[in-house]
C-alpha cells in the first residue's frame, strides 16, 4: 500500500548541523526521501539513515537539475515513496525558490509543510558579531542577492546604497567588484564592508574593510564562496570588537 504523498519544505540553516530547528529535525527524521542542495551539511543528512537521498543543488557552476526538473522529481518521489523532505540551506523562501516548489507541489494535491530555516542574510552577520540592526548605527536593513536568474547584477542593489540601512548580500563575491562599484559612485567610498565566506562553520572568515579597500582585501585573504557580503555602519560593530580583541591578546 502506497503511503500518502507529502512534501516538507526544510530550511536546513547556514551551515552548522546544530542551527537546524526541531521540527526541521523531525522532519528528517521522518523522511523516506530527502532531495538536498548543495550549501546543506551532509551531516544532517545522517538523522535519516534509511532515507533515500537525491542530490539536486549546483557544485562547481553545475546544477544537477533544473528547477522544473526538480519540481517534477519532488513531486514524483512524494507520489512513489511517500515523505519527501526538500532540503535547502538556511531558509527555503529567502533565495530558495521554496515557494515556487510549493505552488507546484499544490498543483497535484499534495500536502505541503513549510519549516522554516534560520537563515544566513542574519545569522551570518551575527556570527562574525555583526548586528543587522544597531541603535543609532541602523535602523533596518536591505537582504538582496546579488544577481537575477539570467546571471546580471541585481539593480535593486543601487537602490539600496541610496540608502542608510544595512545592506546585506547574499551570492554575491564574484560580483563584489561591480557591487562596490555601485556604491562608490553613490558617494559611499568609506562606508564599512564585511565579506563574511562560510558562516557558522569552523572555517569562517571574515574581511573586513570600506568601499574602496574591499576587493583588494578579499582577494588577498583568497576569501571563498559561499560568502555574505555586509554594508553599513553596522559593521564597525565587529571591526571594534576585533581592535578591542587584538589590543587584549596582545596585552596579555
Amino acid at each position: 500500500m502506497n503511503k500518502q504523498p507529502k512534501i516538507a519544505l526544510v530550511g536546513a540553516g547556514p551551515g552548522d548541523p546544530d542551527l537546524l530547528t526541531i521540527k526541521g529535525q523531525k522532519a528528517i527524521q521522518q523522511a523516506d526521501v530527502i532531495l538536498y542542495d548543495a550549501l546543506v551539511n551532509e551531516i544532517i543528512l545522517d538523522l535519516a539513515p534509511t532515507a533515500k537521498k537525491i542530490f539536486v543543488g549546483k557544485r562547481r557552476g553545475v546544477k544537477a537539475f533544473s528547477q522544473d526538473q526538480i519540481n517534477r522529481l519532488m513531486v514524483q518521489q512524494a507520489i512513489e515513496n511517500g515523505n519527501v523532505v526538500r532540503l535547502k540551506g538556511g531558509d527555503s523562501f529567502v533565495f530558495g525558490r521554496g515557494y515556487e516548489e510549493l505552488e507546484f507541489a499544490h498543483l497535484f494535491g499534495i500536502q505541503v509543510e513549510v519549516v522554516p530555516g534560520i537563515s544566513s542574510s542574519i545569522s551570518v552577520p551575527a556570527l562574525a558579531g555583526i548586528p543587522v540592526t544597531h541603535r543609532g548605527a541602523s535602523n533596518g536593513f536591505y537582504v538582496l542577492t546579488a544577481v537575477l536568474s539570467d546571471g546580471s547584477l541585481n539593480p535593486e542593489i543601487k537602490q539600496a546604497a541610496q540608502t542608510n540601512a544595512t545592506i546585506v548580500i547574499l551570492m554575491g563575491l564574484n560580483k563584489l567588484a561591480e557591487i562596490a562599484t555601485i556604491f562608490s559612485d553613490s558617494g559611499k567610498k568609506t562606508e564599512s564592508v564585511a565579506v563574511i565566506s562560510n558562516g557558522s562553520l569552523p572555517n569562517q572568515r571574515t574581511v573586513v574593510g570600506n568601499i574602496s579597500n574591499i576587493v583588494y582585501r578579499t582577494a588577498q585573504e583568497v576569501i571563498p564562496a559561499p560568502a555574505v557580503i555586509v554594508v553599513g555602519e553596522v559593521v564597525k560593530q565587529s571591526a571594534a570588537k576585533l581592535t578591542t580583541n587584538y589590543f587584549r591578546n596582545f596585552l596579555n
